[in-house]
């Protein structure tokens, strides 16, 4: 059963989980500190310019990205409300097909071994240079399991077992959602593969948190911390409030508006 964490704002460390509209009372205990958070960037950034046809977003599309020619016979598109539906989508002039626009989930492994957790320093951009957790894009044809277990494999030439959900969070502004998994090591050998330069365990004190890649994991890392401190793993559904036209190293400008932990 999920349950919802109502931080009323006040965090002598700042980190904020969901403010509570109406509500003015004083925190005792806070144990979250407060997010603000920027732009969160695509992992690979492939969406950012995957296709000369798609225009940056605009505020009269709302979080969608004007496309400008279809994609299946390449004809212009016009933008409208079909028949039937609420949201604008590109609708091709030629052979009248609509481009719906879907998120693109993310998935990873926060790798747990002797109290430390593995982190990779990233050899591509955006974010070149700063520290993530092994995740990128789940693929067509595989679990996100799978995925996050793929992508390990790949960006630090670990292999890791005992998979279980630990979080999932929502970044509607660029349409990404992220399910990371806890993990073990099946044997302390790891490497950095292609897109990573560096592979290295921390200790939970040491985490390099102004050297993140991304908002999300800054996220991911300070709930494991607070549950590690706590005694108990959970599963965490949050969603990340992006201030739009950011950079992608500037983890910290966003709110975590809502959470719930199981």
């Amino acid at each position: 059963m999920l349950r919802a964490i109502q931080n009323l704002g006040c965090s002598s460390s700042g980190w904020l989980l969901w403010k509570p509209r109406t509500s003015t009372s004083a925190c005792k205990t806070p144990s979250f500190r407060r997010f603000r958070a920027r732009s969160e960037s695509n992992p690979d950034a492939a969406s950012a310019s995957s296709s000369a046809s798609v225009a940056s977003q605009s505020s009269s599309f709302g979080n969608v990205r004007k496309i400008s020619f279809c994609q299946w016979c390449g004809g212009p598109t016009k933008h409208e409300i079909p028949s039937g539906e609420e949201k604008m989508r590109a609708i091709c002039t030629v052979c009248g097909k609509i481009a719906y626009q879907n998120p693109k989930m993310v998935v990873g492994c926060l790798i747990e071994h002797d109290n430390k957790v593995l982190l990779c320093k990233r050899k591509i951009q955006p974010s070149y240079g700063l520290w993530t957790l092994p995740a990128g894009y789940m693929e067509i044809g595989e679990s996100a399991a799978e995925g996050a277990i793929r992508e390990t494999w790949e960006e630090a030439n670990a292999e890791v077992e005992g998979l279980s959900p630990f979080a999932q969070l929502d970044i509607p502004l660029i349409g990404q959602t992220y399910i990371i998994f806890l993990a073990k090591l099946k044997k302390p050998q790891f490497s950095p593969g292609p897109e990573s330069s560096e592979c290295q365990l921390f200790a939970l004190n040491d985490i390099p948190f102004n050297s993140l890649a991304f908002s999300s994991m800054f996220v991911t890392l300070n709930l494991y911390i607070e549950d590690v401190k706590a005694g108990k793993p959970k599963f965490h559904y949050g969603t990340i409030k992006k201030r739009p036209g950011t950079s992608p190293s500037d983890i910290r400008a966003f709110t975590l508006d809502y959470h719930l932990q199981s």
